[in-house]
């Protein structure tokens, strides 16, 4: 009897299913404990792996929880890559469906965050543009400059705090106010680092990003929050090394 991959795959994600008949060994013999062990080790791999990739969600639901999540959404969700850093993608989708945490409704956002890290983390490495480029722009010209972006640059949007949750259980933050935060990501050595935006930082960045000039981004900052502060924004884009090039519109 030929075992299909579906059903071999089905089996070895699900400890719930019996072992796939006609799994033999090289010697003919009944797949028994034997397959009973690889499905363990395969079940205890992905959830280590999603452990690595989301440490703040694994704190926040504690080890026990987390295994337990982790254990359905493994089922559902096979990996798409023997490359284990990828393995997850889909798994703040899966947070906001599951319905025993709709009332921890932050928890799928900080998912996010914490993949959007990961993506900055393994994202392509480009030379940022020198501190001082844009001292050779005329000031005339400077409203009507376009910036380009490194590929590890990442930015999120939510209505929870999540920049204070990550910092909270990650970095020894404060307790999270509660707060809508915006997530700017820069990637200045190794390590990527989040930064939560202030007012207005967040509708300039995603202006810049599609390739608006310098003067109408400010003005969509401007339009967002009273208080926008364009040069703080600007400041923090430089001092992460977020800008890789600088052109003038034609």
């Amino acid at each position: 009897m030929i075992v299909s991959q579906t059903e071999f795959r089905g089996a070895l994600l699900d400890g719930a299913r019996d072992r796939p008949l006609g799994l033999v060994d090289d010697k003919g013999r009944a797949a028994g404990r034997r397959f009973d062990v690889y499905r363990n080790n395969v079940a205890v791999s992905l959830t280590d792996a999603l452990a690595t990739g989301f440490p703040t969600i694994a704190k926040l639901l504690g080890e026990e929880n987390f295994k337990a999540i982790a254990g359905v959404f493994l089922r559902q969700s096979p990996p798409a890559s023997p490359l284990m850093m990828h393995y997850g993608a889909g798994f703040p989708e899966f947070l906001a469906d599951f319905a025993p945490l709709q009332h921890l409704g932050y928890l799928a956002d900080v998912a996010r965050l914490e993949l959007a890290l990961r993506r900055s983390y393994h994202a392509a490495d480009v030379p940022p543009i020198a501190p001082d480029a844009l001292a050779a722009f005329a000031p005339e010209q400077l409203g009507s400059v376009i910036m380009t972006f490194a590929p590890a640059v990442e930015t999120l949007q939510s209505p929870w705090p999540i920049h204070a949750i990550w910092a909270f259980n990650m970095a020894d933050g404060p307790k999270p106010d509660a707060i809508a935060q915006d997530v700017l990501i820069t990637r200045t050595e190794f390590d990527p680092k989040p930064h939560a935006l202030s007012a207005g930082s967040f509708a300039c960045l995603t202006a810049l990003m599609a390739g608006a000039p310098l003067g109408d981004a400010a003005a969509k900052g401007a339009e967002a929050a009273q208080d926008f502060d364009f040069g703080a924004l600007l400041a923090l884009l430089l001092a992460g090394n977020a800008v890789t090039s600088l052109t003038l519109t034609e």
